[in-house]
C-alpha cells in the first residue's frame, strides 16, 4: 500500500507526503528540532503573529517544490523519479542547519560557520543513517548535479525557498505588502537550455515578487525595532561568552567551551527554548550589562534605535555613551555594550550573481532588468543602506 500522509497548512491547505524517505526524514529528531526554531527570530516583538517556525517554512517550501516539479513535467521537462525525490529532500533540508533564532544568531553562537554548511553536515549524517539514499539530494543541494535548474529551484533569486518565506512571513505578520502570486509564478516556470526561466507572460508577477521582497525587508526583517531586538540578542550571547556566564541549559557548552568541542548531536540539542531559558536566568545576573540586556528582551524593554541616511555622528555616540555611564555608574568599556552603531542594507535585485531570465515566445532570452519598460532596472543596482544607533534608554 502506497504511503500518503497529509498535513494541514494554514497557508496552502493540505500538503501531501507520498514518499517513504521524505516521511522518515520528517520524523527524524534532526528535522523535528525545527519546530523549536523561530522562523523570524525577534519579529514577534513587533508583529505578534510572527511566531511560526522553521518547520512550517520547510514544509511550505517542500509543497511549492512539488508543485514546481509537477508543472515542469507537464511542460515536457525530463525529471526522473530519483531527481524528483532528490529535489524534494534537498528543499526539505535546506534550512536544517539553522541554530536558535535563525539568522539573528548566525555567526554568533558558532563563529565563522553559516547555516548552509551545518545543513550539509546534517544531510551527510542523514545520508549515512539512510544508507546513501540522500546522495542525489546532496548533489543537487551543492550544485554539482548536471541539471542546474534543480539547484536553481532551491537557491536563486526566484527559488521556492523565497516564494514560501515571503508568502508565509507576510501571512503570519499580517503585512500584506509581502503577498506574492506564487501560484502564477510557478505556472510560468520553464526550462530552456538547462536553466530555469520564466515565460514572458510571467514578467509582471516576477516584478511584483521582487518589489514585495524589498518591502518586506524594510517593513519587517529590517524594521528598526526588530533590528534593535536582534542586536540586543546578539550582544547577550557575546557578553555571556565574554564573562563566561554559566547556564544550566545546553547553551552552556556553546558559551563556555571552545566551539571545536561541540558535536553535531549537541548542536541539534540546542533550540530557541534553551536560549530563552538562559536569558531569563541571566536577567538577574550580577553582571550589570548582561542583566540589562536580558531583562530588556524578557520584558520587551528594548533599546532606543534611530536610523540615519549617513554614518552616525561620533559626537552623538559619545553623548549617549556618557549618559549611560553616568546613569548606570559603569565603565566606558561596559557602556559600549549598551550604546552601539551599525548599518543595515538590502537590494531589490542582485545583478552580480544569479539572474532571473525571461523566455520570450520567439525563443529570445532577456534578464528581467532588460525587458521593455522594466520596473527592475540598472537604477536599482545599488544596495539601499541605512545607518543606526542603539542605546539604553
Amino acid at each position: 500500500m502506497q504511503l500518503k500522509k497529509i498535513i494541514n497548512d494554514p497557508v496552502y491547505g493540505f500538503i501531501t507526503i507520498d514518499d517513504v524517505l521524505v516521511f522518515k526524514i520528517i520524523a527524524h529528531p534532526f528535522y523535528q528540532r525545527l519546530r523549536r526554531i523561530n522562523q523570524m527570530a525577534m519579529a514577534h516583538l513587533v508583529y505578534p503573529g510572527a511566531v511560526h517556525t522553521r518547520l512550517h517554512h520547510s514544509l511550505g517550501a517542500y509543497h511549492l517544490m512539488c508543485n514546481a516539479l509537477g508543472e515542469l513535467r507537464n511542460k515536457g521537462v525530463d525529471i526522473t523519479k530519483e531527481e524528483e525525490q532528490g529535489a524534494k529532500v534537498a528543499i526539505l533540508l535546506h534550512d536544517i542547519g539553522h541554530g536558535p533564532f535563525s539568522h539573528a544568531l548566525e555567526n554568533v553562537l558558532i563563529e565563522g560557520m553559516h547555516h548552509e554548511a551545518i545543513s550539509l553536515l546534517l544531510m551527510n549524517e542523514l545520508n549515512k543513517q539512510y544508507n546513501g539514499q540522500l546522495q542525489m539530494a546532496i548533489d543537487i543541494f551543492t550544485n554539482v548535479y548536471p541539471k542546474k535548474y534543480l539547484y536553481q529551484l532551491i537557491s536563486g533569486q526566484l527559488d521556492v525557498d523565497r516564494m514560501d518565506y515571503l508568502t508565509r512571513d507576510s501571512f503570519f505578520s499580517g503585512v500584506s505588502e509581502g503577498v506574492i502570486g506564487y501560484d502564477r509564478i510557478i505556472k510560468m516556470l520553464t526550462v530552456h537550455e538547462g536553466e530555469l526561466m520564466v515565460e514572458e507572460k510571467g514578467i509582471y508577477s516576477i516584478e511584483k515578487f521582487l518589489v514585495a521582497r524589498r518591502l518586506m525587508y524594510w517593513q519587517v526583517y529590517l524594521h528598526k525595532t526588530v533590528l534593535c531586538a536582534e542586536q540586543m540578542l546578539q550582544r547577550i550571547i557575546k557578553r555571556a561568552k565574554y564573562i563566561k556566564a554559566f547556564t544550566k541549559t545546553p547553551l552552556n557548552k556553546f558559551i563556555n567551551e571552545p566551539i571545536d568541542n561541540v558535536t553535531l548531536q549537541e548542536f541539534c540539542q540546542l533550540d530557541d527554548y534553551d536560549v530563552v531559558s538562559a536569558i531569563k536566568e541571566w536577567s538577574t545576573h550580577e553582571d550589570k550589562v548582561l542583566s540589562i540586556l536580558c531583562e530588556g528582551i524578557v520584558n520587551r524593554h528594548l533599546f532606543k534605535i534611530k536610523y540615519f541616511g549617513q554614518p552616525v555622528d561620533e559626537k552623538l555616540v559619545n553623548e549617549k555613551r556618557d549618559a549611560v555611564m553616568q546613569q548606570l555608574n559603569i565603565s566606558v568599556a561596559d557602556a559600549g555594550w549598551l550604546v552601539f552603531t551599525g548599518e543595515a542594507a538590502s537590494n531589490t535585485y542582485n545583478f552580480d550573481n544569479e539572474h532571473i531570465h525571461i523566455l520570450f515566445k520567439d525563443g529570445s532570452v532577456k534578464d528581467i532588468s532588460e525587458v521593455d519598460n522594466a520596473l527592475i532596472n540598472e537604477n536599482m543596482k545599488s544596495k539601499v543602506k541605512k545607518y543606526y544607533i542603539c542605546y539604553s534608554r
